[in-house]
């Protein structure tokens, strides 16, 4: 009989470079499942229980604290150890530990700490907007949420949202004066100012001029999100 579904595992090899493994230690990890997430910008969750935070030994341990029911993504128990995570998600342990994926000194996923209030909101980009049959609109964030909504919204706007429900709490967004996070490329985990939006062209993307440590760079809007007006509204770093 044939094999059915697709393989859990990949080489470490061809793993994405950002991953916090070991390469040659051995053969196969764990593989990133289709999920919320691409995969060349998620950990698979078992992975960042065992890698990244250091709380599981091996996969095994990973699936067995899954199994369990001791580890929350986003508000929510999970138990699949292929589960796509990344960025802005909010990675919470029974004992009340809980950790935020966001990219930090050029690495595209770190996770830090996070605590109180801050556990029970996160950031998602608007990615696409589109008008339904009842002619609401429909906005899809990065991390694959979807919000049905009369709200008049921007593609490139970041919503402050509740966990575990998802509700939007607070909108940002994303124009000239706003505090921007970068977060992708050399200056991944940067924060500052957007001086300017320059509109793209036949040969061109839509950029923005972010200024940061006195320096100004000129990115691709999709290599920057919007975090606050004046400061950002959580830690992002």
């Amino acid at each position: 009989m044939g094999k059915k579904g697709g393989d859990t595992r990949v080489k470490r090899q061809m793993a994405p470079r950002f991953w916090n493994i070991r390469r040659k230690e051995s053969q196969f990890v764990l593989r990133v499942k289709p999920g919320p997430h691409p995969k060349q910008k998620s950990y698979p969750l078992g992975m960042v229980l065992r890698d990244a935070l250091h709380i599981a030994k091996t996969a095994q341990e990973s699936k067995m604290l899954l199994n369990e029911g001791k580890v929350k993504v986003d508000g929510v128990v999970r138990h699949d150890i292929n589960l796509a995570v990344g960025l802005m998600d909010v990675v919470e342990l029974a004992n009340g530990q809980a950790y935020r994926l966001v990219p930090k000194d050029s690495e595209l996923l770190v996770t830090v700490p996070v605590e109180g209030a801050e556990k029970a909101v996160k950031l998602a980009k608007i990615t696409s907007k589109v008008t339904t049959k009842g002619k609401k609109l429909q906005y899809g964030f990065h991390d694959g949420k979807t919000l049905l909504t009369d709200a008049k919204m921007k593609v490139g706007d970041t919503c402050v949202l509740a966990l575990p429900e998802a509700k939007v709490k607070e909108h940002i967004k994303f124009e000239k004066g706003s505090m921007a996070l970068i977060i992708s490329g050399e200056n991944a985990g940067k924060t500052g100012k957007i001086e300017d939006i320059r509109e793209g062209v036949f040969s061109l993307p839509t950029r923005a001029l972010v200024t940061f440590e006195e320096r100004q760079v000129e990115l691709p809007v999709e290599m920057v999100m919007v975090v606050g007006v004046d400061k950002p509204v959580i830690k992002v770093n």
